[in-house]
């Protein structure tokens, strides 16, 4: 059974941190890309980042230089540390796993909310 499951939201002021966690269990952690994305209410999900398994680093141009993702595959997790949050940041952030073109994981989600 897959299972993906995100921690470490909550609430913060702008300008703050936080780390995303994301522990997975049922796959092949270190050969699959593993990938944040967020879904704010009324917009559609949206990718944030994701590192390959060879550590290649992809960002949305909106969270570049204040978002870094990492794995630690002998974790089977992956992080998201977030810094100089933004109100615009809030969602509802998801996990996910891909192994090249199959069907990909989903986290069930974590709130983050960033007040102004």
């Amino acid at each position: 059974q897959v299972q993906l499951v995100e921690s470490g939201g909550g609430l913060v002021q702008a300008g703050g941190s936080l780390r995303l966690s994301c522990a997975t269990s049922g796959i092949i952690f270190s050969i699959n890309t593993m990938g944040w994305y967020r879904q704010a209410p009324g917009k559609r999900r949206e990718l944030v980042a994701t590192i390959t398994s060879g550590g290649i680093t992809n960002y949305a141009d909106s969270v570049k230089g204040r978002f870094t993702i990492s794995r630690y595959n002998a974790k089977n997790t992956v992080y998201l540390q977030m810094n100089s949050l933004k109100p615009e940041d809030t969602a509802v952030y998801y996990c996910n796993a891909q192994f090249g073109t199959s069907v990909p994981f989903w986290g069930q989600g974590t709130q983050v909310t960033v007040s102004s």
